[in-house]
């Protein structure tokens, strides 16, 4: 009696950009590399209800979305991080 084999889990290739990333997603399913992912632990902001507005001139406006971007994250979203680094080592250095 022949031994059936299961289908080798495919795996997910190394994309040269975001976009070629992107078109492969559209035309495949997650649900067959799920062997290939790894749980996260997520962290999700608290309930961020005030604002502070900041003036930034052009170019430091861009070099800023570049840098998020790269990251894949909003601009905002990397202010914050860098404010919340910011403030959590000048409370290390003075405690």
């Amino acid at each position: 009696m022949a031994k059936k084999t299961l289908p080798k889990p495919k795996r997910i290739p190394e994309f040269a950009s975001i976009e070629e990333e992107a078109a492969f997603w559209d035309t495949h399913s997650t649900a067959d590399y799920e062997a290939e992912f790894t749980p996260v632990r997520v962290r999700f902001g608290k309930r961020l209800s005030s604002g502070v507005t900041i003036r930034l001139d052009p170019d430091t406006l861009q070099q800023l979305r570049t840098m998020a971007q790269e990251k894949g994250i909003g601009p905002t979203t990397l202010i914050r991080m860098w404010v919340l680094e910011r403030l959590r080592d000048t409370v290390a250095h003075r405690g």
